[in-house]
């Protein structure tokens, strides 16, 4: 080690508090990048363990091959895992009691099939040969059927057909039936015979409203015939956006007629084959990569920034004895590897460590709130790993590099003296005479030794910016993905729902009343229309008129209508939901009604998720209804007036949005009665559908099966409902989860840099008392400082955190459209927070200060 480097690390070690806080600075960078890669990579990470646990895995679909194909499709070099697979058909069940389950659903897999897939074996094992079945449990639990291991089987096996039409019926259509019965029929196409070797649980992948109970053979591959065909499910070795051209590729290549994707596995690999998304995803990550990396980039230059009068006044000393400019600078460069070489692996370590402990927390409520099947892992890539190292390298080499060119420049004399660092004029640190006046002498010190420390003020107001930025951008972008997670999925607040053309709401109430029944709406809809003004169109409709005028009728655009009918309770409870008075509302002299104002969409031409208005209108604005007109010679009936009581966007159980050009409409049942009391026909139309909530699903869709007859469709989502809403709160905790982390940071680094810079003003501190300056003038002095540095932090941070904010509105547009909202709590949240840190800040490092003695305070040449 040259001479030149041993006097670097004398200096560090001799100005320890310096260089301690230097290296914490760096830390908190390093650990902040490698904290938020590793809570992104192990939040998808999670998502992708948790879909194949319930859904099974596979990429990419190739239907219908035979064996020439699947060989070459087992060949390709993108091929990691291949999966055969097909549906057989429907075979009947005899002696089922499950009146809405007769047949038994034949499935086929081969090896890999049972391994990808979620098959949970309760008893007996799995088969392994052409004529071995495993066949639901559920059969003996519901359908009262009881199969035995090693019973054979005989079946006649065929395809579900809709009586006068020529549409196969799959495992997602429920018993077709009507008044008079089953409307559909088995059209046969093989008989076989199976020995059953073992029992498996349901199926995830079985809707409960299925006909029919789960069987699985096993296939062999090597024993296809010339015109069998099977699906081929494949699972790449490597998931990237080429997948999407390289299988078409493939099935032209090789004759395959269809591809299909398993796009909800794909997406949260960060792979779409929708160019809108991919826009969005790419353009969000670097926008929200940008923000942390300036970021982490602000926090490592701050931490050499706040101490560059001290590095300069070595560097001077050095060039007195013969140092070089070469010297000197590789001198800088040392003393920032020296850093570095500590701080970075610590700062990797931290991050990580930081991660695992979140995960430990987040995992026990994973488990015991949701129900998750998969727990949230510390998943380390090589990538963010060396992301977080180059960021860290190259911001501490531009870090040192400046100071060092800066001191190479001046003389060892002014170097020494540090006559650069601070330069002033009576015009410099002139103050306005109203800050005098309004505040007294101590405000007008503080804010003229503000100006005469420019340069450490400025890093100083740097370091807030920064984090009210990180803050609110992060804030801003959690929210608006959150969001768009919620635009992207259905309205689902059941968990079973119950139709019955045949029936009215008097009937469904007995349904209400079973043992798990937790909560019920009895939901009857009117199908009607009305005649809207051009002005009132939401801004969609009104560009899409302008387009094709001919829409227009007389200035007025046809709405279709859907009025909803809840019972007495649920209305009630809906009413005071809502925030309006239900008793008004009941009143069937004035047909008042509630307005579901804000619907959100999927577009089918450009694939965007859009929020909008369903109409522009206003509380006490009426409303014509007419019946609606399925034919073009149909003529249209007036039917009634109703009044609108109150908009809202929350929805009642049961209740889904329309499309732009719809409208729902929410009354009780005694105003629908009275709506339409005058139209028979729209009378009879009327539909009534009953929607439950049960504390345990399954069991009450047991009773209902053994309850209803032909004609009645029982629809269990708890499922699907469950699963969207495990994603919405997992994506919650990602998003909190998030924000707390760049909180934390940015408390941190104010902290460090507020602190560091109070450090190195002892000596002008205990100037100010040396010539009288009482500890209550210093007080209010230091108070006055911190709103200076909080206001003028807000008035540079805000402006820019509003732009940031805009640009990832914009990225998100080319998805989701809706409007732009400025996050209010989270901006006076800042506002508040900005002051209290920084006051809790100078607060903490002043009492240090007070207990320096004047006389070593003015001695200090280091900290």
């Amino acid at each position: 080690m040259n001479i030149i480097n041993k006097l670097t690390i004398r200096h560090l070690k001799e100005n320890k508090r310096r260089t301690l806080v230097t290296i914490i600075g760096v830390i908190i960078s390093v650990a902040m990048i490698t904290a938020v890669a590793t809570l992104g990579v192990s939040f998808l990470n999670l998502m992708i363990r948790d879909h194949i646990a319930t859904n099974g895995e596979c990429h990419v679909k190739y239907n219908a091959v035979n064996e020439e194909q699947i060989q070459a499709i087992e060949n390709d070099n993108q091929t990691k895992k291949l999966i055969l697979s097909n549906d057989l058909g429907y075979a009947k069940l005899e002696g089922s009691e499950n009146k809405g389950k007769p047949y038994l659903f034949f499935k086929e897999y081969n090896t890999a099939g049972f391994k990808q897939f979620p098959i949970e074996l309760a008893d007996g094992r799995l088969p392994f040969s052409e004529n071995e079945i495993v066949i639901s449990e559920e059969i003996a639990k519901n359908a009262k059927v009881a199969y035995k291991i090693g019973d054979t089987l005989t079946v006649d096996i065929g395809q579900r057909m809709l009586a006068g039409e020529e549409k196969q019926l799959d495992q997602s259509y429920s018993l077709q039936s009507d008044e008079n019965g089953t409307t559909e029929n088995l059209k046969i196409e093989t008989h076989d015979t199976f020995t059953i070797v073992g029992t498996i649980k349901r199926p995830t992948w079985e809707p409960t409203w299925s006909p029919g109970y789960t069987v699985i053979k096993y296939v062999d591959e090597n024993a296809m015939t010339s015109n069998h065909t099977l699906d081929a499910l494949v699972v790449l070795e490597k998931v990237k956006g080429s997948l999407f051209k390289h299988s078409e590729e493939m099935a032209k290549k090789n004759g395959i007629h269809s591809v299909s994707y398993n796009k909800d596995l794909l997406r949260f690999y960060g792979v779409t084959d929708n160019d809108s998304l991919r826009l969005t995803l790419f353009s969000l990550a670097g926008i929200i990569m940008t923000v942390i990396i300036i970021g982490s980039v602000a926090l490592i230059y701050n931490a050499f920034a706040i101490s560059v009068s001290e590095r300069s006044r070595h560097l001077g000393m050095l060039s007195s004895v013969g140092a070089t400019k070469k010297q000197k600078r590789n001198s800088v460069f040392f003393e920032g590897s020296v850093i570095g070489a500590i701080s970075i692996p610590i700062g990797i370590l931290s991050g990580l460590a930081g991660i695992g402990v979140t995960f430990s927390f987040i995992n026990s409520y994973l488990e015991g709130a949701l129900n998750v099947s998969e727990k949230l892992k510390v998943i380390v890539t090589p990538a963010s790993l060396i992301v977080a190292c180059l960021i860290s390298i190259i911001t501490i080499f531009i870090s040192t590099y400046i100071p060092a060119k800066r001191a190479s420049k001046v003389s060892a004399i002014d170097a020494i003296r540090q006559t650069q660092d601070i330069k002033i004029s009576g015009k410099t640190i002139k103050t306005s005479k109203i800050v005098r006046k309004l505040f007294g002498m101590e405000a007008e010190i503080g804010l003229k030794n503000l100006k005469r420390n420019k340069k450490r003020y400025q890093a100083t107001v740097f370091s807030l910016v920064i984090s009210i930025v990180l803050f609110l951008t992060v804030s801003f972008f959690t929210d608006n993905l959150k969001k768009s997670l919620e635009l992207s999925q259905e309205d689902i607040n059941y968990d079973i729902q119950l139709i019955n053309d045949q029936i009215d709401k008097d009937d469904l109430v007995q349904f209400t009343n079973l043992e798990h029944v937790t909560e019920s709406t009895i939901v009857q809809t009117a199908y009607l229309s009305a005649w809207i003004e051009k002005d009132q169109l939401p801004i969609e409709l009104q560009n899409h008129v302008e387009n094709n005028p001919s829409l227009l009728e007389n200035g007025k655009f046809q709405y279709y209508v859907r009025v909803y009918g809840l019972d007495r309770e649920s209305f009630k409870d809906y009413a005071a939901k809502v925030g309006t008075n239900a008793t008004q509302l009941e009143n069937t002299d004035t047909l008042a009604a509630i307005l579901i104002e804000n619907i959100s969409y999927e577009d089918g031409e450009t694939g965007k998720f859009v929020e909008t208005k369903s109409i522009q209108t206003k509380v006490g604005q009426p409303i014509d209804l007419y019946t609606m007109s399925y034919e073009d010679d149909e003529e249209e009936q007036f039917v009634n007036k109703i009044e609108i009581a109150s908009l809202t966007d929350q929805l009642p159980m049961g209740v889904n949005t329309s499309g732009p050009g719809g409208l729902d409409i929410i009354v009780s049942e005694d105003v629908l009665t009275k709506l339409v009391s005058d139209n028979e026909k729209v009378k009879n139309e009327i539909q009534a559908e009953l929607y439950m909530n049960s504390s345990d699903p399954m069991a009450t869709q047991d009773e209902l099966d053994k309850m209803t007859d032909s004609g009645t469709h029982v629809y269990n989502v708890y499922q699907r409902r469950q699963e969207q809403e495990q994603l919405v709160v997992m994506m919650s905790i990602f998003t909190y989860g998030f924000i707390a982390l760049i909180s934390l940071i940015s408390i941190a680094n104010i902290f460090n840099t507020i602190s560091t810079s109070i450090s190195l003003r002892k000596r002008e501190f205990a100037m100010l008392r040396s010539v009288g300056m009482t500890p209550k003038g210093f007080n209010k002095m230091i108070n006055y400082e911190s709103i200076f540095y909080g206001v003028k932090a807000l008035l540079y941070g805000l402006p820019i955190s509003l732009a940031v904010m805009y640009l990832i509105y914009w990225s998100l547009r080319n998805t989701f459209e809706y409007g732009f909202n400025l996050p209010w709590m989270s901006i006076l949240f800042v506002v508040i927070m900005i002051f209290v840190i920084v006051g809790a800040a100078m607060l903490y490092s002043i009492q240090k200060v007070k207990k320096e003695n004047i006389i070593d305070g003015l001695k200090q040449e280091s900290i």
